[in-house]
């Protein structure tokens, strides 16, 4: 349930089409968290690398520890499903076009589905986003179509936006609202928001939480906390 829902444009589940700057890293180590009736499942830390690696690409990896604690039966912690991607910006943004860029990305089935720490099988996600920003406020969004198969799953629709304003030279605050479609037979359409915050420490440092619930479907509500690392070449 969680694999293919967790990872996306941190702290938000929504992402952006701007890849890292050539020759920049980022690195991360997060926690995402969500609670239904069946108890609380999701990462805990996963571990996220991007890079740079020319102009207008990004290549991009995650390796999780994941959790499932249900409220009834055994807690089970472990290796969960790796994520691998590459994200391309093919339209730079203008005074009055966005900037538009495609973030496909491959679920590697390395979890244990058996114990409920992955999905059993090779998802792919093909999505489309874009961003504008308006001085202190950006906004970015769009949707993706995820290929998910396995016994009882379902090929699902990804819909999100987000809007974020710089209140301070290191606070920026944010939120969004996004709708998923059924990823299996025994689960349902959902919209979920989320209210988040990113916190610049200094140049390299910085803290990202966000939190939110459903407004409809099992989530009743999830978070997500973590520290990014930045880092590249000086300029000139």
């Amino acid at each position: 349930m969680l694999s293919a829902r967790v990872f996306a444009g941190p702290p938000y589940d929504t992402d952006d089409p701007e890849p890292v700057d050539l020759h920049h890293w980022e690195f991360y180590v997060s926690s995402h968290s969500a609670h239904d009736d069946a108890g609380w499942s999701g990462t805990l830390p996963h571990f996220e690398v991007n890079y740079g690696v020319i102009d207008n690409v990004q290549i991009h990896a995650i390796a999780p520890l994941a959790y499932n604690f249900p409220g009834q039966g055994a807690n089970i912690y472990g290796f969960g499903d790796m994520e691998l991607g590459i994200k391309f910006r093919f339209v730079q943004e203008g005074k009055s076009i966005p900037m538009v860029g495609i973030f496909p990305l491959v679920e590697v089935p390395t979890g244990n589905a058996s114990r409920g720490l992955g999905n059993g099988k090779a998802q792919f996600y093909l999505p489309v986003w874009l961003q504008k920003s308006f001085g202190k406020w950006q906004t970015y969004g769009g949707n993706g179509y995820w290929i998910n198969p396995g016994t009882d799953k379902k090929n699902w629709w990804f819909f999100g936006w987000q809007l974020s304003r710089q209140v301070t030279e290191k606070l920026n605050i944010g939120v969004e609202l996004y709708h998923s479609t059924a990823s299996d037979v025994n689960s349902e359409n959902e919209s979920r928001f989320n209210i988040g915050v990113v916190y610049d420490i200094s140049d390299k440092h910085h803290l990202l939480f966000s939190a939110g619930r459903g407004f409809n479907g099992p989530v009743k509500a999830q978070m997500y906390i973590g520290y990014q690392l930045t880092i590249g070449p000086k300029e000139g």
